[in-house]
């Protein structure tokens, strides 16, 4: 899926895209629009822009991880800024790569993204491990910080594991709505704030080894 508020370059970007044997299923020009969208075409990875006329691209990327299935989320920004990248990364965004790119290059982040690596622009990628390693290293909330249930953390391990809230649900013969209300009793007593936050805290504590 493509999201990009200027018509000529959402355009090529579904050519090139289709030209190298992806399937677009979807395009979109404003935010909002390209989350409602999503949720029907079930893209698995969204080229989206950061810029758009309603909510930009940091709110869509948030809303599009946070999606049951998630979708992959590269941000294609003119914008190298420190604060832009950190706050796409922030929100769930797989990777980040600037317009400037070139058309290989911008082929082989959407490759790369669809199968889960971090893909950045060089010059951004030390910029982006220093953020990850300072999240690592943040406090979490553990001993002072209320218990998880047996019940949430057994919903926890699963969605580490990647199985969907419908998976999760079939698989404990819980309702889907169920699901999703101890994931997000799990984000409130963790202090977290999305899917992805939840992953990484669930990965960083072994449970999806377990």
């Amino acid at each position: 899926m493509v999201v990009d508020d200027h018509p000529m370059w959402r355009d090529a970007v579904a050519r090139d895209l289709a030209e190298a044997g992806h399937e677009v299923v979807a395009t979109a020009g404003e935010g909002k629009a390209a989350v409602r969208i999503a949720a029907a075409a079930r893209p698995q990875v969204a080229v989206v822009d950061l810029q758009l006329p309603d909510i930009g691209g940091v709110e869509v990327t948030r809303h599009l991880v946070a999606a049951d299935p998630p979708v992959r989320v590269l941000v294609l920004s003119a914008s190298g800024e420190q604060q832009d990248v950190l706050d796409a990364v922030k929100a769930g965004a797989t990777g980040y790569l600037l317009k400037s790119a070139g058309r290989e290059e911008f082929l082989d982040a959407v490759r790369r993204t669809g199968d889960g690596d971090a893909v950045f622009t060089p010059g951004l990628a030390g910029l982006v491990l220093g953020e990850y390693r300072r999240l690592a290293a943040a406090p979490r909330a553990d001993d002072g910080a209320p218990r998880l249930t047996e019940r949430e953390t057994e919903v926890l391990r699963l969605v580490a594991k990647g199985l969907t809230y419908k998976q999760i649900a079939e698989r404990l013969v819980l309702s889907h709505r169920t699901v999703q209300n101890h994931v997000q009793n799990t984000l409130g007593k963790l202090q977290l704030h999305n899917r992805v936050e939840l992953v990484r805290y669930a990965i960083e504590k072994g449970l999806d080894q377990e």
